[in-house]
């Protein structure tokens, strides 16, 4: 498809990673596609990112991009950025959604296991952070949301050693990041979802494990939707929450609460 013409009206650019999948990801972009983002899908399914880029384009009426992207590939990470610079003409959202997990206990976790979940989760948001933070200082401004998880802080062996530590870092990363670019008009924030259902985890667990949380855990008596997340992204990449940085925002209906 061609470039947005001139005369058409402009849109903020963002660029979602994971973004098509059935879970978080997808919720997120077409959350943002409501709100008017032209939002650049990137996915390792290039099938799965192709068709929702499509689906978008005709519900909405303009062009929606899709590039397949392995986040764990650095100079894959940074020239898709740099085409969405490039065909987009900047770039004012980043939402690091990307991740991986295998629940391994650390006495017999595999070190490819460890590698994995450190490269998807951890190393996948820098490799973003650092290629898109240059185009957002460069035109005085951006929005940075990381998908982390209440598994950075809770005490509990549910989530697996690796993935707790890489979202963990995840948070400190997005801290910092947030402190180092404040000045440049560019805020950085992480979202830490609790249990959030989608089709995926019908194959990990049976469906009364479903119902329990729902009663037993969560305090408003329901499992987590993707939209529930969506909704929030959409709210701290969004001018009304100019004044947040810095910050960790949980979505767990109060199983995890953290201040």
């Amino acid at each position: 498809m061609n470039q947005q013409s001139i005369g058409e009206k402009a849109h903020r650019v963002a660029f979602v990673t994971a973004g098509a999948g059935a879970g978080i990801g997808a919720a997120i972009v077409a959350r943002l596609a409501r709100d008017g983002l032209d939002v650049v899908i990137s996915d390792a399914h290039e099938r799965r990112a192709n068709e929702l880029a499509d689906g978008l384009s005709q519900e909405h009426g303009r062009e929606f991009i899709s590039l397949t992207l392995d986040v764990t590939d650095e100079t894959a990470v940074r020239a898709a950025i740099d085409e969405v610079v490039r065909r987009r003409g900047r770039l004012d959202v980043l939402v690091n959604n990307a991740g991986w997990s295998r629940i391994e206990p650390v006495a017999e976790m595999s070190v490819e296991t460890w590698r994995r979940c450190i490269d998807v989760d951890l190393n996948g948001t820098f490799y973003c952070m650092r290629h898109a933070l240059p185009h957002m200082i460069a035109q005085h401004g951006g929005a940075i949301v990381n998908i982390s998880s209440i598994a950075a802080w809770e005490t509990s062996a549910e989530h697996g050693a690796a993935y707790s530590a890489a979202k963990a870092a995840v948070l400190a990363l997005t801290r910092v990041a947030a402190a180092e670019n404040g000045r440049h008009g560019v805020r950085v924030n992480a979202v830490a979802p609790g249990l959030i259902y989608n089709d995926f985890l019908r194959k990990i667990y049976p469906e009364d494990f479903f119902a329990g949380y729902a009663e037993h855990r969560s305090l408003v008596g329901r499992v987590g939707r993707p939209d529930d997340v969506a909704a929030l992204v959409a709210f701290l990449v969004s001018e009304e929450a100019g004044y947040i940085t810095g910050e960790v925002y949980g979505v767990s209906g109060g199983v995890s609460p953290h201040a």
